[in-house]
């Protein structure tokens, strides 16, 4: 965990929360994705939810920062996840994540939205 100034504010681990679009499970994640606690954290969820479903959105949006291994463990999950022909979309990283995900090509390999619904929808358009 990172602190800053005299004030000490930490930033916050990984949190997340699911909610379910038929057969679509919803991540939010709200914090930082890095190596450690709050990746496996996310690999266990994902594992989880692969228990169910293998359609799978993970909303970004409130994620601040992701590292070499939170975006390792994006591109696990992934695999593990198309492994079990299932796909997961991704919903509003921010603009660091986005670049990351485009330095690193992975942008061709994630499909990025910009609503839930939006990435809902794609599972049943198949894109």
């Amino acid at each position: 965990m990172r602190c800053e100034g005299q004030t000490f504010h930490c930033a916050m681990a990984l949190k997340m929360e699911t909610d379910i679009s038929e057969d679509v499970v919803i991540l939010y994640c709200a914090g930082r994705l890095v190596f450690g606690d709050e990746s496996a954290a996310f690999r266990e969820r994902i594992r989880n939810i692969l228990l169910g479903t293998q359609h799978i959105v993970v909303n970004l949006s409130r994620v601040e920062y992701v590292d070499s291994g939170g975006l390792g463990t994006l591109v696990a999950t992934l695999a593990s996840t198309r492994q079990k022909h299932g796909e997961i979309k991704l919903v509003r990283p921010n603009q660091r994540v986005t670049e990351l995900l485009h330095r690193t090509r992975l942008d061709t390999v994630f499909k990025s939205y910009e609503s839930d619904d939006e990435a809902v929808t794609a599972f049943r358009t198949k894109s």
